[in-house]
């Protein structure tokens, strides 16, 4: 690939990705001082902000935010640090709760842990309920639940980061060298281990924080209700009927950009201050072994993620459930009329078409950009790829996304999937290129010289050697680009103006107070579809390279 070709790629890239947002934050930032003359704003005030912050939940939705995002973040990272230091080997078989949406996890644990849920129906003969406990366990007011539901979700992400990070250190040397100076493992990990892998994983941890503090559908559904989550504040804002609460919905988009930024910012001070520490430890030289029983402590991750897991068994149960009455644990009768009734055919059509476009689209775009960017000096790569792919990730979707409608109305586009389907592309794109980037960067190189050598140029190199090689993660990153495409709730309602039903709306919708048999019925969708792609993910290499006994070690 050429010079211009190179340029062409990532102008594309560029053009596709972040323009949109950079678009879509103009807009908002105008329209959060005043200028919206859509409706007839059109004079710079910094009345929005004085608007919004006069809204009554405004200081409690914020503070909210804060906490169950910040204690969410803070969790997830220690589970998944035990997860890998105790069986960092193990960290593969995450990647398929990668592909469970964040809605049908929230649907899932909320059936699970409810007053009449599974588990307070297993506890009911023991505890002596009669009926289901008044207890606000589900939306409860300091928003744990909001809390659980998000470690279940991040905490795969941060092992699978937390073990592709480690795999570019030498760990068991480094574990070597500790215990032979005397020190225990947990003083091996926090002293010599953490303060060289935690800068590797510092964009995922920035990631998870941000989600979690912008989260919307998981908030929905588990979060508190008076006040909620900050981010669910500005989104009834800009659903409201009355036009006039655009402006301070706007405002409110930037003080979530805000409010992302210092929480990013103070996660790096609380870096800084802990390598401080860490190296003032190290310095005084002492070899005391840990207290901490961590037999004890090793079970936490996979009992935490176990819930998320038996939470979708629970979604799939009340599916085909037909009596199922207090206190009995299992369902008395059961039957497939929630599925026969249930008006699924047309959201989950609109899904996978969604899906589908946004990884054609999206797939050969990020396979390109990585072929660009290998013909580059190493130190242009990364101020080119890291934009990409963390801008869409860090930015909260509800800063820009309502400006990327405004946007695609201005520029003609008005079908209904059309922008939406550009939406997701905003997410599926970089997560693609995120899955992609380690296993590109790993792959044998004396291949592609020995390609070169016999005379095949950069594009047969690219289609003969480099693709075959990577079809295993080119598919893996396909099934989590097809997750991250079923799970968008956000974009789908706000760039296709509440005209695109898909599972993730509907699964969101109906659980505000829907039928648990037709909630089970969408959440039960949601979580199959991508465990299926993700399934074929795996299943195409072994079928494709069955006869290459070599490949096969390859792919696996």
């Amino acid at each position: 690939m050429g010079r211009g070709a190179s340029i062409g790629v990532f102008s594309a890239a560029a053009a596709l990705v972040l323009a949109p947002i950079v678009a879509g934050f103009a807009i908002g930032l105008a329209a959060s001082l005043g200028f919206f003359p859509a409706i007839g704003a059109d004079h710079l005030t910094f009345a929005p902000y004085h608007r919004l912050m006069a809204v009554p939940e405004f200081w409690g939705a914020l503070g909210l935010s804060l906490q169950t995002g910040g204690v969410a973040t803070a969790i997830s990272l220690l589970l998944a640090l035990i997860f890998v230091a105790q069986g960092g080997g193990e960290s593969r078989i995450l990647a398929p709760l990668l592909a469970i949406p964040h809605a049908a996890i929230a649907l899932g644990l909320a059936f699970l842990i409810a007053p009449s849920g599974w588990i307070m129906r297993a506890l009911a003969p023991l505890l002596g309920f009669e009926r289901p406990p008044d207890l606000a366990l589900v939306n409860d007011p300091a928003g744990f639940a909001l809390i659980l539901g998000l470690v279940i979700k991040e905490t795969p992400f941060l092992v699978i980061a937390i073990a592709s990070a480690m795999a570019q250190l030498p760990v068991t040397r480094t574990r070597q060298i500790g215990a032979s100076l005397g020190y225990g493992t947990l003083r091996i990990w926090a002293l010599l281990i953490l303060p060289r892998l935690y800068p590797l994983i510092r964009l995922p941890m920035m990631v998870v924080l941000a989600y979690g503090l912008s989260v919307v559908d998981m908030a929905l559904i588990l979060g508190p209700n008076a006040p909620p989550t900050f981010a669910v504040l500005v989104t009834r804002l800009f659903i409201a009927p009355d036009l006039t609460l655009l402006l301070p919905a706007f405002a409110g988009a930037m003080v979530q950009i805000a409010l992302i930024a210092l929480a990013c910012l103070s996660l790096w001070l609380c870096e800084r201050g802990m390598m401080r520490l860490a190296r003032a430890e190290a310095r005084m030289g002492r070899r005391r072994g840990t207290r901490i029983p961590l037999s004890w402590i090793t079970p936490l991750p996979r009992g935490i993620m176990g819930l998320g897991l038996l939470g979708i068994v629970g979604l799939l149960l009340w599916s085909i459930t037909w009596r199922w009455v207090w206190p009995v644990v299992f369902p008395q009768s059961l039957s497939l009329r929630a599925w026969q009734s249930g008006d699924w055919g047309a959201p989950l059509h609109t899904s996978l078409e969604i899906a589908v476009i946004s990884l054609t689209i999206a797939t050969p775009l990020a396979l390109l950009t990585l072929e660009a960017v290998d013909h580059l000096p190493n130190k242009l790569a990364k101020p080119i790829l890291l934009p990409l792919i963390y801008t869409p990730l860090l930015m909260p979707q509800i800063g820009f996304l309502y400006g990327v409608n405004i946007a695609a109305l201005k520029l003609g586009i008005t079908a209904a999937v059309a922008p939406v389907i550009w939406a997701h592309i905003l997410f599926v794109y970089p997560y693609i290129l995120l899955m992609l980037l380690d296993p590109w960067r790993a792959m044998d190189r004396r291949v592609l010289q020995a390609a070169a050598a016999l005379g095949a140029g950069p594009w047969r190199r690219f289609f003969a050697v480099k693709l075959p090689l990577m079809l295993r993660a080119i598919m893996v990153a396909i099934a989590v680009g097809f997750a991250v495409s079923i799970a968008q709730y956000l974009p789908t309602l706000f760039v296709g103006g509440g005209r695109v039903a898909t599972i993730t709306t509907e699964a969101v919708t109906l659980a505000s107070g829907g039928d648990r048999r037709i909630t089970g019925v969408y959440g039960s969708l949601q979580a199959a579809l991508p465990l299926l792609v993700y399934l074929l993910a795996f299943l195409t290499p072994r079928y494709v390279w069955r006869n290459r006994r070599a490949m096969q070690a390859r792919v696996t």
